[in-house]
């Protein structure tokens, strides 16, 4: 779902009117990144519906495409709330190179605080990575610092269009911590999470409360620290990407 438009305009100077293409899976990421110079969509978690918005999306009106969210930590020193800005997307035997102008300042701004940021690379995944031990192979298969379900797919769609892409992705679950299957059942084709479905998983199993509320605590920490991020998306500026590499060739 589209959920704001508008100009870019930096320092009081147009710079380009189109906007960029801002990227996400959950309701909550697409409401924080919303606002002028901004096309946001949703895929509410799903791939296949995220492929579906693309596809009507015409490049001509956009003039870059950024993928904004939460992912599941990889790397096991990272923590809920830190910031991995994108260098590539890895997804099968295919890596999509990403590229974003930092500015010290800007840098400064995103590290002030308890939030940490680090430039890795993003595997791409058709489905939620859940559990430590799927986590640890895909980084020892991979070496990316997390993983996300949007970022392959806007990356993909970036290259096909020509278009400049970037990635700027918050841990929600760092590498040690599973994802409660409850929690994964519970987010709605619209995004929102059902919480009448999560009350009756816990009244169906009581011992998922304890997982569930430290995960919320996590995810929480992450859209904290997601609406930090969210002037790094006005004051940067998107750069040329390499094309997609496949390690096949």
């Amino acid at each position: 779902m589209t959920l704001g438009t508008g100009d870019y305009v930096t320092a009081g100077q147009a710079v380009d009117p189109r906007p960029i293409l801002i990227v996400t899976g959950l309701v909550q990421e697409a409401r924080i990144a919303a606002g002028p110079g901004m096309a946001v969509i949703c895929s509410s978690s799903s791939p296949t519906q995220l492929r579906a918005l693309l596809t009507v999306m015409d490049p001509k009106t956009i003039r870059g495409v950024i993928s904004f969210g939460v992912a599941g930590g990889l790397d096991p020193t990272l923590r809920s709330g830190d910031v991995v800005v994108a260098s590539e997307v890895l997804a099968g035997d295919t890596r999509w190179a990403a590229g974003l102008s930092l500015s010290d300042d800007l840098i400064d701004k995103l590290t002030s605080g308890r939030r940490r940021v680090v430039r890795g690379s993003l595997a791409g995944a058709e489905e939620v990575v859940t559990g430590s031990t799927s986590k640890a192979a895909l980084h020892s298969e991979t070496g990316a610092s997390a993983v996300d379900m949007e970022s392959h797919i806007a990356a993909a769609y970036a290259a096909e269009a020509g278009l400049p892409f970037a990635a700027v992705r918050v841990i929600s679950d760092p590498a040690h911590r599973a994802l409660p299957a409850l929690a994964r059942a519970a987010i709605k084709p619209n995004g929102q999470i059902d919480l009448a479905a999560v009350l009756r998983g816990i009244v169906r199993n009581p011992g998922t409360l304890h997982a569930l509320v430290s995960t919320g605590i996590d995810f929480n920490r992450a859209l904290r620290s997601l609406r930090g991020c969210r002037d790094f998306l006005i004051g940067t500026e998107l750069v040329e990407s390499e094309p997609a590499v496949s390690e096949a060739a």
